[in-house]
């Protein structure tokens, strides 16, 4: 009888262990992923290259604006200063986006060091629109003169 309770006790299990994994989900956010001792959280990594971003956007080329770094990303804490350039267009990414850099991280088992690739989408050109333009009157002099 115990054999035959055995796959029923394993589905219940199975089924709590999912719905409270779920409920965890639901509430995680990049918001909430911060550092801890062992892994360095996205919320950090997002806004290093949203200070990256802030940067390029000041030099006035084009503005742009850091998205958020895929959430099944999961690295080991960084142990030194973050860096942060734009990804090469060798590393073969369809879009634009930033790499986040770590030289040299905890000591791991995992990794020596790593990146992180958060992409980037232009801003919406928020200029004016430009003023209609001046028509020329018969007489050669421009409209509103």
């Amino acid at each position: 009888m115990a054999a035959d309770g055995a796959p029923l006790l394993r589905s219940i299990l199975l089924s709590a262990a999912l719905s409270a994994c779920a409920l965890c989900l639901a509430s995680w956010s990049i918001e909430t992923d911060r550092s801890t001792e062992d892994t360095h959280g996205l919320f950090e990594i997002r806004e290093e290259a949203r200070r990256f971003i802030s940067h390029e956007n000041a030099k006035g080329h084009q503005q742009w604006d850091a998205l958020e770094p895929n959430l099944k990303t999961l690295v080991p804490r960084c142990a030194v200063p973050l860096e942060t350039r734009w990804t090469p267009k060798s590393y073969g990414r369809s879009k634009p986006s930033v790499m986040v850099i770590c030289m040299a991280a905890v000591p791991n088992t995992v990794m020596r060091g790593w990146d992180v690739h958060v992409p980037v989408e232009r801003k919406p050109n928020r200029r004016e629109a430009p003023p209609p333009p001046r028509t020329v009157l018969k007489s050669g002099r421009p409209n509103g003169t």
